[in-house]
């Protein structure tokens, strides 16, 4: 009965977070075990078009498209894995939405069986740009507690999410999936010519981002 409610609280809780802020799992058990959490949250509108762009095509092209599942990505990724549990990529910014909000870190064959049925709600009840605010501000974006967007540039940059530029958004979208080993601040040159070709991404595909009725082609 308790395995039930715990499988079933994410759907009652993601409405709830139309409205209210919410934290990711990791940045509660940072608080829980005392470590260090930077965030300062940040409206979509607060924030520079570029980053969310950026960060869409380096993570989830379809994101204006799909419902929170790109089948045809998830079907290259499994081609190229070795089994399930060496699935990497295909992940939508949804699922990892989903995860960061209701599940745990790591690769876990059950964490992807409850992440795909939880990204299809999320995408049914809440709005494309809502998805996206919500995920710019509980990403993980440093190597010591610093979370969302804003967190991420003051301390990347030395200024506000609302004033990255492009290659400064795309060295942060480049660093999204491990903050920890890759640096914005500091960027390696693997990091630099990932960057790079975010950068022409997003020159070229402005209309990836057409779903968030914010987006303003910078």
């Amino acid at each position: 009965m308790v395995l039930i409610v715990l499988i079933l609280l994410p759907y009652v809780v993601a409405p709830l977070y139309i409205l209210v802020r919410p934290v990711s799992t990791l940045m509660l058990w940072r608080w829980m075990t005392g470590a260090r959490v930077e965030r300062v949250w940040v409206p979509l509108t607060e924030v520079a078009p570029v980053l969310p762009l950026s960060v869409i095509v380096a993570e989830d092209g379809q994101f204006c498209r799909h419902h929170g599942i790109d089948l045809g990505g998830l079907r290259e990724a499994i081609e190229d894995a070795d089994d399930f549990s060496d699935l990497r990529g295909g992940s939508t910014l949804t699922q990892q939405l989903a995860k960061n909000l209701f599940l745990w870190q790591g690769r876990s064959v059950v964490r992807k069986i409850l992440e795909f049925p939880l990204a299809l709600w999320i995408d049914l009840v809440m709005s494309k740009r809502r998805i996206m605010e919500i995920y710019l501000n509980i990403a993980e974006w440093g190597p010591n507690g610093q979370f969302g967007a804003e967190a991420g540039a003051r301390f990347a940059f030395g200024k506000s999410a609302r004033d990255v530029t492009a290659a400064e958004a795309a060295l942060l979208a480049a660093v999204l999936p491990n903050p920890r080993r890759r640096s914005a601040r500091q960027p390696s040159a693997s990091v630099r010519r990932v960057a790079g070709i975010y950068v022409a991404r997003a020159a070229k595909l402005p209309q990836a981002a057409s779903c968030l009725p914010t987006f303003r082609r910078p």
